[in-house]
């Protein structure tokens, strides 16, 4: 458990998107379980889910990105 909780600290945009994914696709699961996909569109449509979560998490990465820049920065007067 440790050892998650390290990985978790050390890198949190991918626990992000691991987190999400899981969250994703277990609501695509649900959703679409009456739907009738085949087995090929259920792969493309998890393949998606997943490619979308982590574009979510690296978007909302770049606010963070920002702030590190500036913070780095010399304030100018």
């Amino acid at each position: 458990m440790e050892k998650l909780v390290d990985f978790a600290k050390e890198h949190p945009q991918w626990t992000s998107w691991i987190v999400l994914s899981i969250g994703m696709v277990v609501i695509l699961v649900f959703s679409a379980r009456d739907v009738g996909l085949l087995f090929g569109q259920w792969v493309a449509m998890i393949i998606a889910t997943i490619a979308v979560a982590g574009l979510a998490v690296w978007i909302i990465g770049w606010e963070d990105e920002e702030e590190e820049t500036a913070a780095a920065l010399p304030e100018e007067s």
